[in-house]
Parts: structure tokens; sequence; C-alpha cells
């Protein structure tokens, strides 16, 4: 098997992509303002953040670092912009001395942290984080990081090497408000099987999907890297989808969220902290195996190899923000409003204005 699991259905990679467009790409950063996307570098070329990443003072900070509390998940691969970013000095370079939170527990708490200022921002997963936003908790998002990183696994000896062979069959999940329940979700809603009745979504530890699966409790299974990379490894299992497929291959997965009062009483840092992540995120697409060793420093699993090879088929040069980023979380408002996640009475575009935040322009 290669490094890298081919993507479903044909489709064209997504770097060919980011490489026809690199001369639009190399245009000043302001000229692009109207798309509301981040440049996203070709890869093979050389990372020049621009205008939005840049430091206000181009000489670097002049006096103490502000000290910020940044949640995130260290055993999450897709969080790798935070590890690398502290330690090539990216944070400190716009200012800032970043002091990490792990949550690996609830998703409400962890917003909740960051709304009542034990942490002042975090990186999650947008399909773990709109729900509890739409109850209201006082953090915005102000960036996309990066797409990709969730996939959906089938038993080979089960048949299930396609969507459409999952009706009926039971799915292993870490938890019943998992983003891979909520994406694949979709999927299949898409392909005309009832996620709720047509298929039954098993829980079991986030370890043991795998299994479950060889035990034959589950015929497939949707997690995130790196545990689903991993078990992808094993020849017994087929990749039937990922949420880099069809219509999902230009869709942010992670985002970047601030405090809301922060943003009100100290916007500079929020746009620092901002900026710098995103810098961080264009350094992952740039050096996945420094990213992968950053990230394996903080005790992520997986050897280095295998870590840069999970990064490399995500997509980190990739980073929404403005009215792209907006539209994106709108239509994930309406697709998951039609699988009964957020409710139906929500305003899509209404909801997506009042949990983002512009800080970068």
């Amino acid at each position: 098997m290669s490094d890298e699991p081919s993507r479903p259905g044909g489709l064209p990679s997504r770097r060919l992509l980011l490489r026809a467009g690199a001369a639009a790409a190399a245009m000043p950063f302001g000229l692009g303002l109207g798309t509301g996307r981040a440049w996203a570098p070709g890869p093979s070329a050389l990372f020049d953040p621009g205008p939005l990443c840049q430091p206000a003072a181009a000489e670097g900070p002049s006096g103490p670092l502000r000290p910020i509390k940044l949640a995130w998940n260290a055993s999450a691969i897709c969080t790798a912009a935070a590890p690398l970013a502290k330690e090539r000095g990216i944070f400190a370079k716009h200012g800032l001395d970043v002091e990490f939170v792990n949550f690996g527990g609830s998703t409400e708490a962890l917003l909740e942290a960051i709304a009542t200022g034990k942490a002042d921002a975090g990186i999650g997963m947008a399909l773990r984080w709109l729900k509890p936003l739409e109850q209201g908790f006082d953090v915005k998002i102000t960036a996309g990081l990066h797409g990709g990183c969730l996939r959906l696994l089938g038993s080979k000896a089960a048949g299930i090497t396609e969507i459409s062979a999952l009706k009926g069959k039971t799915i292993a999940i870490s938890d019943q408000a998992s983003p891979a329940k909520n994406f694949f979700g979709l999927v299949l809603a898409k392909a005309g099987i009832d996620p709720e009745n047509g298929v039954e979504w098993r829980q079991y530890p986030a370890d043991l999907l795998n299994l479950a699966v060889e035990k034959g409790e589950a015929q497939a299974l949707a997690d995130s890297d790196p545990r689903t990379w991993i078990w992808l490894k094993d020849p017994r299992f087929a990749e039937v989808s990922t949420n880099l497929a069809g219509e999902y291959a230009t869709r942010t997965c992670c985002v970047v969220a601030v405090r809301g009062s922060l943003i009100r009483n100290d916007r500079a840092v929020a746009t620092a902290l901002t900026r710098a992540i995103l810098e961080g995120g264009h350094a992952v697409h740039g050096d996945p195996e420094a990213a992968a060793q950053a990230f394996s420093g903080y005790g992520g699993k997986g050897s280095i190899a295998d870590l840069a090879a999970m990064l490399r088929s995500q997509q980190h040069g990739d980073s929404p923000v403005g009215a792209s980023l907006k539209q994106q979380l709108a239509l994930y408002g309406d697709e998951l409003k039609q699988v009964n996640v957020l409710k139906r009475s929500t305003d899509s575009a209404k909801f997506a204005e009042r949990i983002y935040a512009d800080v970068l322009s």
C-alpha cells in the first residue's frame, strides 16, 4: 500500500488544483480579500506569509510577549499547526507567549473554558463545535485552518467498500456527537440512506473501533486521524470516504476560535494569534516532516513517517477566512439541520454571521 490513500471517486489531487492557482495566489493578499480565502501556496512554493500572517512590526515584537492560553487536543494530528508554530518561534514573532491547555474531553468543556477566560482561544473541528456554538457560547471562529482528517473505513470481508453498502449496517464511533458521525451522517443522507434509521451508530472506546470491526460487531468505523490513517494500513480495511471527497474537497475541517471578550477588548491580540496559527498551518503544508516531529514531541502517537504522510494527505495550505469561511459555515449549518444536529429553525446564514469574527481585515 502506498504511503497516501487514494482519493475516493478518482478526484484530482487538491495539490494539483493549488499548483494551478499558484499564479493567482502570488498576488498581494489585499487584492484577494474579495474571495475571502487565505493564500494557499503550491507544493513547491516557498512560504511567503504576506500581510495576512506578518506581525505589525516587521522587525518583530518589542517589549514582553503577551501571555496567551491556547486550548487544543494534543492527540489530534489536525492541530499540528500549533506545536509547529511554537517550536519555530512563530508565536513569539507575533508578540505572543502561548501556553497550551490540552483538552481531550468534551467540546462543551473546551468552549466553556474559552468563553469564561480559562483559555483565550482554541483549535478544533468545525463539526464538533457548531452545535455548542448554536447554544450561545461567547466564542467566535476567526479562520479555517485546513481540510481533511476524517475517514470512514469499511470491512472488506463484509463487502463495505462504498457508501451504498452501509444500508442496514453498524458503524463504530467514539461518541454520538463525534465530528465523524456528524459528517458521514451527511454523506449517508446525500446517498439516500437515513442516517438515523438506515444504519446503527454503535459507540466504543476510540482506540478500540478497529477491534469492533475485526470482531464483526460493526461493519465500518468512522473516526479521525491519526487512528484512521494507521488502521487503513491494515489490508482488511477499505477507505470508503473522507471529508475531502466530492463536494467537500474545498471545505475546511478544523477552525480557529477566539474568546469573544478578547476580540472586543484586545482585538490586536486576537489578530496576532489568528495570523500566527495560520502561518503555522502553512508551515505544516511546507514541511510536514517538521510538523510531525513537533506534534510527536507533545505526545502525538505514530511514527514520524506516518504522521508526515497524514499531514500531506490533508490540506494545510488552504485556510479560508472572510466571506469564503462564512459561506462554508452556512453550508454546514444547512446540512446539519437536515440530519437534526442543528435546530431546523436556525437561519444558517445568520448563524454563520453570528459565530464568525473578522479579525484580519
